[in-house]
């Protein structure tokens, strides 16, 4: 309880208590005045809210605007809307003598009290996926350098199901086009079922969409998704949410897997990623209710 309920609360009890016993008896018992108790006697309606401080603030202030310089803001405004100096310097011209700042409130309170608070963004809901293979989301990782002991960079690339969860990875020591194809073939190969479309950020190793105006120019991956007839979706620039399941995969597979292994080169790792990949997509999945086990 906040400290503005506790003080209307306590004031409420004297209240009730001046009610049983007197006023005078309230005052000498809780050493509040007398004028304060029938003030607050006045208020009370039943409910501790009716006895809630009220604000100190004056509704005047000595140096406001007056009504002079009101009217002759808001009479020269619709010549200079555009540029606020000029409304200033021309105002000053004729007698106005506050800061520049002082008629810009005088503007904003009087002239456009029809400016609200800009509404906070409410993202559409998210249209899930109703069967096996409607929408893939694939992603790179890059392999964390405490489990590679060569110090060699390498880089998982993973797709999962949105409608299943299921998750093929695979291991590669470039993130380039080329290995983005390769792992598109062994993806199309290692599901069970046909992939109507395919979901990545706006990476070079899968398009250069945004480095070249020239739509025909396409990379390696784009071109074999476009032979197999697959739909291809670039989700909007810096807004990896949109990834969400293979972003939140790779932080499972960094706590289940990475922080446990340590591997001596690619095919070293890609075996262990493999037995990985093969129990992970048989663990019990809270958010399909414990189903789809592969």
């Amino acid at each position: 309880m906040n400290s503005i309920a506790q003080e209307a609360r306590f004031r409420q009890r004297v209240v009730k208590f001046s009610k049983r016993k007197g006023v005078t008896e309230a005052s000498r018992r809780f050493h509040i005045s007398r004028q304060a108790i029938y003030n607050w006697i006045n208020r009370y309606d039943g409910t501790w809210k009716s006895l809630k401080e009220k604000s100190h603030r004056p509704y005047h202030h000595p140096n406001e605007h007056t009504q002079e310089e009101k009217e002759l803001i808001i009479r020269r405004y619709p010549r200079y809307k555009d540029d606020m100096i000029m409304l200033w310097n021309s105002v000053r011209k004729s007698g106005y003598t506050r800061s520049y700042t002082s008629m810009l409130r005088v503007i904003k309170k009087y002239i456009k009290p029809e400016i609200e608070k800009r509404k906070p963004h409410k993202p559409k809901p998210y249209e899930r996926a109703a069967y096996p293979g409607q929408k893939i989301q694939i992603d790179v990782k890059f392999v964390p350098s405490y489990c590679v002991s060569s110090g060699e960079k390498f880089y998982q690339y993973t797709a999962i199901d949105e409608c299943t969860r299921l998750c093929f990875r695979e291991m590669y020591n470039e993130h380039s086009t080329y290995s983005s194809k390769d792992f598109l073939m062994k993806l199309i190969k290692a599901f069970p079922f046909p992939i109507r479309e395919v979901q990545t950020d706006n990476g070079t190793e899968w398009t250069t969409a945004l480095l070249v105006k020239d739509e025909a120019s396409k990379t390696m991956f784009e071109k074999a998704l476009e032979d197999m007839d697959i739909i291809y979706h670039r989700i909007r620039v810096a807004t990896p949410r949109h990834n969400g399941k293979v972003e939140r995969q790779h932080r499972t597979d960094e706590k289940r897997f990475y922080r446990k292994m340590r591997m001596y080169g690619i095919e070293d790792g890609r075996t262990q990623l493999a037995r990985y990949n093969k129990k992970s997509n048989n663990i019990p999945k809270v958010c399909l209710n414990f189903g789809y086990e592969f």
